[in-house]
Formats: structure tokens, C-alpha cells, sequence
């Protein structure tokens, strides 16, 4: 179902949205194109952040979405959505790097909040984070995010994930409650 809120236009995605989504993801997190934006990780991780193999896994899951966002027809950012008994799980959120820093993020963001409430009525959104990206869960925080403490181990020799940098790398649990 589309919906229009502001001059967004907010949508699943389907099969064919998979390369526009791999690549937004690609500039607003890895190489030379995410510079432009201040959510690059091109200093902590090298290679790929995502592939195709793994966008499709997110569109065609059942208990996920993969939500698009347009702006005059362009897409402009994506956040994936996956419900997990009583929360909900935010990821591979991306806004194009160009536009970052306009405020789209905080708008997307409390959109898949309030989609993410009325689908499917949990109480808590969780996200993870890579612990050393201390301006991101800042941003996070300022949205109501608290930092749990809780940490999982960066999968390391992984390169789907992308090839560390550096050898402190591990994500940290956010989360929020949706009352």
C-alpha cells in the first residue's frame, strides 16, 4: 500500500525495487559517495554493506518489510522492518547521502515507528547499532533510542558484512518503547 505523508511517498518494496535499494544503501554507507553524508562508515568497514541476496531475503520474508521512500518518484531512503513477537526490529536504514541532514530521517524514522505500532500493536522497537559509531546512536537517542548495554559480536571474516577496519567493532541493542 502506498501512502503519501508530506511530500514523501512511503511503499513495500518488491523484487524489482532490489538494485535501486542495494545501491541507495551502498552511497549512504560505503566508498567515496557516502562521504557526502555523515552516516558513512567507509572509515570502519570497507567492501559491500548489503547485496542483492540479502535485500530480496528481507522483501520476500514474511514477517518482514522492506519499506521505500520516494520523493517526486525518486527513491530517497529505505528502512526494513521485521516483527519479533512484542517489538519490532529497525534496519538497514539508509537516506540518500545527498539529502541527509534535511531532517527526512527523523520523519522516516518516526513513520516505521508508527507503522511498525498499528501493523503489528508491539510495544518496543529494537535496533542494533556497530557500538563505535558514538554521532549515530547520539542521533538515535535524541529519538527516544536508549542504549541497552547488550552487545553481539561484528561477524567477522564475513565480508557480506563488509571487511573490518578495525578489530573493536560490535553492535549494540537500541530500543525504544512505542506506547
Amino acid at each position: 500500500m502506498d501512502t503519501t505523508v508530506g511530500r514523501l511517498t512511503y511503499r513495500d518494496a518488491t523484487d524489482a525495487d532490489v538494485d535501486a535499494v542495494v545501491a541507495l544503501v551502498e552511497s549512504a554507507y560505503r566508498g567515496e559517495s557516502s562521504r557526502a553524508g555523515w552516516t558513512t562508515e567507509a572509515d570502519i568497514l570497507h567492501g559491500q554493506r548489503t547485496d542483492p541476496q540479502g535485500v530480496l531475503e528481507v522483501v520476500k520474508s514474511p514477517d518482514s518489510r522492506l519499506l521505500t521512500v520516494e520523493r517526486d518518484g525518486e527513491l530517497v531512503a529505505c528502512c526494513q522492518l521485521e516483527h519479533r513477537g512484542a517489538h519490532a526490529y529497525f534496519g538497514m536504514f539508509a537516506v540518500s547521502p545527498a539529502l541527509q541532514g534535511e531532517g527526512l530521517g527523523k520523519a522516516i524514522l518516526a513513520e516505521a515507528e508508527r507503522r511498525a505500532r498499528t501493523t503489528w500493536r508491539v510495544s518496543e522497537m529494537h535496533m542494533t547499532v556497530i557500538s563505535v559509531r558514538e554521532d549515530l546512536i547520539a542521533w538515535y537517542e535524541r529519538r527516544g533510542y536508549r542504549r541497552t548495554g547488550e552487545t553481539t559480536p561484528f561477524p567477522y571474516g564475513d565480508e557480506r558484512f563488509g571487511i573490518p577496519q578495525r578489530a573493536d567493532l560490535r553492535f549494540e541493542l537500541l530500543v525504544k518503547p512505542l506506547a
